[in-house]
């Protein structure tokens, strides 16, 4: 929604909150630079940031509210992703059977309106706020989250015995034990649902001398999330263990696993790595929702351009399509919701993974086994004989995997797969030192 710059002139001139002579030196600077006479008012000190957005409101006909006094219902705040809310500045704070009230500071943000709509299936109302309420608010995801899951911790942790050093247990009976207690059994299911709702990517466990520290990588960036007295370390890990089928007295070695459960009628799959660190186990973790169908590009940040060359690109029959980016940022997400797009009963796709992060139908997707010879580049050359359409290689990681990937996108394949890099650009040097 566009406001005229005469009747914001107009507005302002009548509030009495700007001189008249300081309004016409910023009218005529503004009618030289291009820029909005708001804008400029702000940026010379004559306006605050928070009551342009306040007359802004009145003229555009938005409610404006007032959040700091507020406290929010934290099953409607969460409606919003932690993440989302502070990158775009808007808070989900009122919901009806229909729609749900959303307090922004820039309501011109139409990618975070429909990202919203989406995912929440309602007509979204937009309001108009001020940066003080939306930093009261972003607040509350913490204190309603350490509310929610904290004190659930602390209560269970205070039931665990203090282990000494001495005392460590090691029988795998013993540890079987411990990792059934209720106790340990509420604090992971807590740790797990806890990261779902942060939309974490990954969960890391790290023991230290006198504490257990667990961290959540959103966005692409570790966060502290909680930390933990040091006498549960073990028996989480074995909670952790138990769950993804480990062994559970083998403490020197690596180990990896996969578990599954069930969260508000949703499937989300967690892949264990444990490492064998000075002060313990450490324990990394990948959350990997099994669906994929209600994600779509534009949801994943595609706009304008972007979008419209990644679908020419899904239109080839030909070539390679690579997502490039570091760990976390979403490569493996945006090729799985490329190959529900392209997945037509008409073309028959394969893949070659390590794992297989999300189980898609109608497509043929195998896993790499390296501890029998089954590498990428073993299972690319069988799937180029299985008459395939389109291929999807789970990573390119050696130079005999990129060779055999780039001949089938030379020979009537779409090839899709992903490459460790920290952006696009940076996939070009890669290839050539993959004698590509």
């Amino acid at each position: 929604m566009h406001i005229e710059e005469k009747q914001l002139k107009d507005f302002i001139l009548d509030s009495g909150l700007v001189s008249k002579a300081d309004l016409e030196k910023a009218a005529e600077e503004a009618q030289t630079s291009g820029q909005s006479i708001g804008n400029l008012l702000v940026s010379e000190g004559k306006l605050t940031e928070d009551d342009l957005r306040r007359i802004q409101a009145y003229i555009l006909g938005i409610p404006f509210v007032n959040l700091k006094e507020q406290r929010l219902d934290f099953d409607i705040l969460s409606l919003i992703p932690e993440p989302i809310a502070r990158n775009h500045n808007i808070i989900a704070f009122k919901k009806s059977d229909t729609s749900l009230e959303v307090a922004m500071l820039d309501t011109a943000d139409l990618e975070a309106i429909d990202f919203i709509k989406k995912k929440v299936g309602l007509k979204v109302l937009p309001r108009l706020t001020d940066s003080a309420s939306m930093k009261h608010a972003l607040l509350q995801y913490q204190k309603s989250l350490k509310a929610e899951f904290g004190d659930i911790i602390q209560k269970e942790a205070a039931k665990f015995n203090v282990v000494t050093p001495g005392e460590i247990t090691s029988t795998e009976s013993d540890l079987k034990k411990l990792a059934q207690d209720v106790p340990v059994v509420k604090i992971v299911e807590t740790l797990l649902k806890h990261a779902i709702i942060q939309n974490a990517s990954d969960i890391h466990i790290e023991p230290l001398e006198g504490q257990m520290i667990v961290r959540y990588r959103i966005d692409g960036l570790l966060r502290d999330a909680m930390v933990l007295p040091k006498n549960i370390s073990e028996s989480v890990t074995a909670r952790i263990k138990v769950l993804s089928s480990l062994k559970l007295d083998e403490k020197r070695l690596p180990q990896d696993g996969r578990f599954k459960i069930d969260m508000n009628s949703e499937k989300v799959s967690f892949r264990v790595s444990t490492l064998p660190t000075y002060y313990g186990e450490k324990v990394v973790m990948r959350v990997l929702r099994e669906s994929v169908s209600g994600f779509t590009l534009e949801v994943l940040g595609f706009h304008g351009e972007q979008l419209e060359r990644l679908h020419k690109a899904t239109k080839s029959t030909t070539g390679m399509i690579l997502t490039t980016g570091p760990t976390g940022s979403g490569k493996t997400t945006t090729l799985y919701t490329l190959l529900d797009i392209l997945n037509e009963p008409t073309v028959n796709i394969s893949t070659i993974e390590d794992p297989i992060e999300y189980q898609m139908k109608r497509i043929n997707q195998t896993q790499v086994k390296p501890e029998i010879g089954f590498s990428f580049s073993a299972g690319l050359r069988t799937l180029v004989r299985q008459d395939p359409d389109i291929i999807m290689v789970g990573e390119i990681r050696d130079n005999e995997t990129a060779s055999l990937a780039v001949n089938a996108s030379l020979t009537g394949h779409l090839v899709l797969s992903t490459l460790h890099t920290n952006s696009a650009g940076g996939a070009v040097p890669r290839l050539m030192d993959m004698k590509v």
